[in-house]
């Protein structure tokens, strides 16, 4: 069973009243205050992440972008933090594209991604006028280069590949295998052939490559062999086609502490295994150095994040196990269904007490919804504040309206001040969009 005060990071502390703390602002009066379930996202711990990419990289290289996964995480507030740190923004979806917009997020920092972009979805990106979108299929590019053409634009496009490399993390999260949804395969030739149409069609002017490996990544030697085939395929292109490509987007999928036994590499490890592997792919295939971006988003916002839950019903089995259930799960964080993700806890009123009573974290909705499967805890009561830790990414990005449960509010905590960045739903919010037709009135 997981030690969660092992996973105490960032600005999060126990006061004097044995309480936990994030961002200067003691959890229980938190949940007290904005209700619970509660996405907590601990400002100064996301900053640090946001701004060690952009040092352990910038230091090493010298051309490189680090553009925020909006998917991680995403509403207003994010885009502003990312763009006061100097990110870029990669959306894939008209909402996250809307979404930055609205925040009033660089244009020109914007990359748009996804295998499925819709009309709509191009439409807005090249009436947006974003930096770069990043072409997934042969009709994707055919779509993209005729709207464009229509409005007199030209459009800066990379080429996402699929490098044929298997990572060691989940299957769901794996993306750049050969079976893959994502991308142009190297080995059956779609990639250079989606090249090779791209420097034919109107609109669209081709600037680089992209791929994306996988998440959740705790081998790094997997980045090493991407970063040589990559390089090795730009070296291709350009003797093949007589262009030489100034851009290499890596992707993220760099993995967290979920629980005590995990033991993610630092982002500086990281950047010691790409940057030195780039340079020497350049030197090897005498490739121009090119500008190296990255597309991070769990390994940002994922340890910044804690979720507040208040306890409710105690069930003892005797002989079997107790279940501590709370007001949230399934609806909040699917992760444990999708993924069979482990978490770990403290109870955030208790947080200095010893943990010896082991039990199951289980959610409210109609499934057999479990957010910890074992953990041990002081003796839980009705009423008290249970912290999950590391729930910054893939959680509210993921949330629904199972059983018709209102999403969450999400607070920003910094120096002992919280302020609301997503409203907590409304049941009136949860209905919003039904209608009963005329002939069932």
């Amino acid at each position: 069973m997981a030690d969660a005060k092992l996973l105490l990071g960032g600005t999060q502390t126990i006061n004097e009243q044995g309480h936990l703390t994030i961002g200067g602002c003691d959890a229980v009066e938190l949940a007290a205050e904005f209700g619970t379930p509660l996405y907590v996202i601990d400002e100064q711990h996301l900053r640090d992440n946001a701004r060690q990419y952009r040092s352990c990289f910038q230091s090493r290289l010298p051309k490189v972008e680090i553009a925020f996964a909006a998917k991680a995480l995403m509403n207003t507030a994010m885009c502003r933090i990312m763009e006061q740190e100097g990110l870029s923004l990669e959306v894939c979806s008209a909402g996250e594209l809307y979404t930055a917009q609205v925040a009033e997020f660089p244009v020109g920092r914007i990359l748009l991604h996804g295998n499925f972009k819709s009309d709509l979805e191009l439409q807005m990106a090249v009436e947006g006028q974003v930096s770069r979108v990043v072409v997934d299929s042969l009709s994707e590019l055919h779509r993209l280069s005729a709207l464009a053409a229509d409005s007199s634009a030209l459009v800066d496009i990379l080429i996402r590949v699929a490098p044929g490399i298997k990572t060691h993390t989940h299957t769901y999260i794996q993306t750049g295998q050969v079976d893959s949804k994502f991308g142009l395969g190297i080995a059956s030739g779609a990639a250079t052939e989606a090249v090779k149409l791209s420097l034919e069609l109107p609109g669209v002017n081709l600037v680089g490559l992209d791929c994306h490996i996988g998440s959740q990544l705790f081998a790094l030697d997997c980045y090493g062999r991407t970063v040589d085939l990559m390089v090795e395929l730009l070296a291709q292109i350009r003797g093949e086609y007589g262009v030489t490509l100034e851009q290499l987007n890596l992707g993220g999928g760099l993995g967290i502490a979920y629980t005590s036994e995990d033991a993610p590499p630092p982002i500086e490890e990281l950047a010691k295994v790409i940057c030195p592997a780039l340079r020497e792919a350049a030197e090897q295939y005498d490739y121009p150095l090119p500008r190296l971006i990255l597309e991070p988003g769990r390994s940002i916002v994922g340890p910044a994040g804690t979720t507040l839950y208040t306890v409710g019903p105690l069930k003892e089995i005797p002989g079997v196990r107790t279940y501590v259930a709370v007001d949230g799960g399934l609806s909040d964080n699917p992760r444990p269904a999708l993924y069979d993700a482990e978490y770990t806890a403290l109870v955030a009123n208790k947080a200095d007490q010893e943990r010896y009573v082991p039990v199951r974290v289980a959610g409210r909705h109609c499934e057999a919804d479990t957010l910890i499967d074992e953990i041990g805890l002081p003796p839980v009561e009705e009423g008290d504040i249970l912290a999950i830790f590391s729930t910054g990414a893939y959680h509210y990005s993921m949330a629904s309206n199972y059983n018709r449960f209102p999403r969450p509010a999400m607070v920003l905590v910094n120096n002992g001040q919280a302020d609301i960045i997503t409203q907590r739903e409304s049941l009136p919010d949860v209905i919003s969009h039904d209608v009963i037709p005329p002939r069932l009135q």
